[in-house]
C-alpha cells in the first residue's frame, strides 16, 4: 500500500489524507494498541484527523486519551504510560499537509515490522469491538509538566541570553517555559501557535528565519528555531550565522565526544573524521537513525534535516532536548568560536521535481544512472557514490515527488565537478 514514508503517514488533506484514512488509521492501531495516547500540532486540519483517529480507536475497542496540542517530543514522553502514542503533525510541510507519527513507550518510531502490520490492518480493516466493548474518550493531563521536569532533570541549570523561534507551532508554549526554567533570558519569536504559519514557513532553513538571523546579529546573542511539532532544531550564531543541522551533528559529536554514532547516507563526512572511524550510516528518516541506535546501543545519532536523538532519554528526536543540550555544552562559549573550529568541507543541496505517478520509471531510471558512475556504491537509501575526493547522493525522497541530491567534497572545484555530474544524471534519468 506505501502508506508511510520516511516518517509516518504524511499527505495532502482531502486528497492523500482525509477522515477516512483517519478512521482506518485508528482502527489499524487499535487492533494491536489497547491504550493510546494522542497529541497534535496546530494545524487547522488537526482536530479532524484527531477526531477520526479517535472515532476508529473506539470501533476497534481501544481507550484513546487526548493530550491536546503539545510538542511531538512530549507526545513520545507521555507515550510510556500507554501502549502507543499518535502524533497528528506533518512536521516541517506547509500548511495543506498533516499526517500521523506513531510512537513506541520507549520514544522509538513504529519500526519496520509494525509499520508493515498496521498498513496490513488499514486494508484489511482493523478489528471492529462489540458494542459493550467500546470505551470513552479521555484526556489526558500533565503531559508538558512531565516533559518539563524530565528535561530539565537532564539539563540542569542553563544561563545564557536567546532568540527563541517557535515558528508559531507546538513549541511555542513549551520550549520558551522551557529555556526560562532552565536559567536563560529568552526572546520569543513567533511563539503563538497558527496553523497557518504566518510568522514564518514551518521549515527551520535559513530562507524561512530572516527574522531570527537578524535580531541574532544586532543583538550578539545565539539563536534557536524549531520545526512545526518541535523535532528539529537549527540555531544562529552570535554573528548571525545560519549554522545547519549538519553542522550541529559535527559540534555535538565533538563537544560529546562520542567514539560511535548514528547518521544516515545524507551525513557529512566531517562526522567520520571527528569520531575516527565510520560512522554507522542507515536511511534517511528519523525512524530508521532510532532503531540503529536501539540496536547498536550508540549513545548519540541524528540528522542533517536538524533532528537529535539521544538515548538516555528517549529515541525520539526532540529540537527542544537538543537545544537545551547544546547550550549546556557550549558552557558559556561562543557558538560561532565553536562551530569555526569544526572541519568544513563545501557540500550542497538541491531537489528536482517530477510526476508523481512516474516514481516506478523514475528508480529505474536513476538505478540505471548511477551505477554507471565509478566509485564505491552503497544502496542503502538511494545511491551513495563515494569518489575519493568527495562523494553524492541521490535518492527519492520519502514525503514527496522529488530527486533529492546531496554532495560534498574536500575542495569547492571538485564540488562543483560532482554536482554538475549528479545534475546531468538525475535530469537524464527524469527524462528533461
Amino acid at each position: 500500500m506505501g502508506l508511510f514514508g520516511s516518517s509516518g503517514i504524511r499527505g495532502l488533506v482531502g486528497k492523500e489524507i482525509d477522515a477516512e484514512l483517519g478512521l482506518r488509521i485508528g482502527r489499524a492501531v487499535g487492533s494491536v494498541a489497547d491504550r493510546v495516547v494522542l497529541g497534535k500540532d496546530p494545524r487547522t486540519s488537526g482536530d479532524m484527523l484527531m477526531s477520526s483517529l479517535i472515532a476508529g480507536l473506539i470501533e476497534a475497542g481501544a481507550e484513546p486519551y487526548r493530550a491536546g496540542m503539545i510538542p511531538t517530543p512530549t507526545l513520545a514522553l507521555a507515550a510510556s504510560h500507554f501502549d502507543c502514542g499518535l502524533m497528528v503533525t506533518a512536521s516541517h510541510n506547509p500548511p495543506p499537509y498533516n499526517g500521523v507519527k506513531m510512537w513506541n513507550p520507549d520514544g522509538s518510531a513504529f519500526d519496520a515490522r509494525q509499520v508493515k502490520e498496521v498498513e496490513e490492518l488499514i486494508v484489511e480493516g482493523g478489528r471492529r469491538a462489540e458494542w459493550d466493548a467500546m470505551s470513552q474518550e479521555r484526556s489526558w493531563e500533565g503531559a508538558i509538566d512531565e516533559y518539563l521536569q524530565v528535561i530539565e532533570g537532564v539539563v540542569g541549570t542553563v544561563q545564557r541570553s536567546l532568540v527563541l523561534d517557535c515558528g508559531c507551532g507546538a513549541t511555542g508554549p513549551v520550549s520558551p517555559r522551557l529555556f526560562r526554567e532552565l536559567g536563560c533570558e529568552v526572546l520569543p519569536l513567533n511563539d503563538r501557535p497558527d496553523g497557518r504559519f504566518p510568522g514564518r514557513p514551518s521549515e527551520p532553513s535559513e530562507e524561512n528565519l530572516a527574522q531570527l538571523i537578524g535580531l541574532c546579529r544586532s543583538r550578539k546573542t545565539m539563536g534557536i528555531a524549531h520545526d512545526g511539532d518541535g523535532d528539529r532544531m537549527v540555531a544562529v550564531d552570535e554573528r548571525g550565522r545560519y549554522v545547519s543541522g549538519d553542522r550541529l551533528l559535527a559540534l555535538f559529536a565533538s563537544l560529546l565526544g562520542v567514539k560511535d554514532m548514528v547518521a544516515p547516507v545524507d551525513a557529512s563526512m566531517v562526522l567520520d573524521d571527528i569520531v575516527g572511524r565510520p560512522l554507522l550510516r542507515t536511511k534517511v528518516g528519523d525512524m530508521f537513525v532510532s532503531e540503529a541506535l536501539k540496536e547498536s546501543g550508540s549513545s548519540f545519532g541524528g540528522e542533517p534535516s536538524g533532528t537529535f536523538i539521544f538515548p538516555a532519554v528517549s529515541y525520539c528526536p526532540d529540537g527542544m532536548l537538543a537545544g537545551a543540550r547544546l547550550l549546556q555544552l557550549l558552557e558559556n562559549r561562543r557558538l560561532a568560536d565553536m562551530v569555526d573550529g569544526l572541519p568544513s568541507y563545501p557540500s550542497a543541496r538541491f531537489s528536482i521535481s517530477f510526476d508523481a505517478g512516474e516514481r516506478e520509471r523514475v528508480t529505474g531510471r536513476l538505478d540505471e544512472e548511477m551505477r554507471s558512475v565509478e566509485g564505491e556504491l552503497s544502496t542503502i537509501d538511494g545511491f551513495r557514490v563515494d569518489l575519493g575526493h568527495g562523494w553524492m547522493l541521490v535518492r527519492l525522497s520519502g514525503t514527496e515527488p522529488k530527486v533529492r541530491v546531496t554532495a560534498e567534497a574536500r575542495e569547492r572545484e571538485d564540488l562543483e565537478a560532482i554536482l554538475g555530474m549528479a545534475r546531468s544524471r538525475v535530469k537524464r534519468a527524469l527524462g528533461h
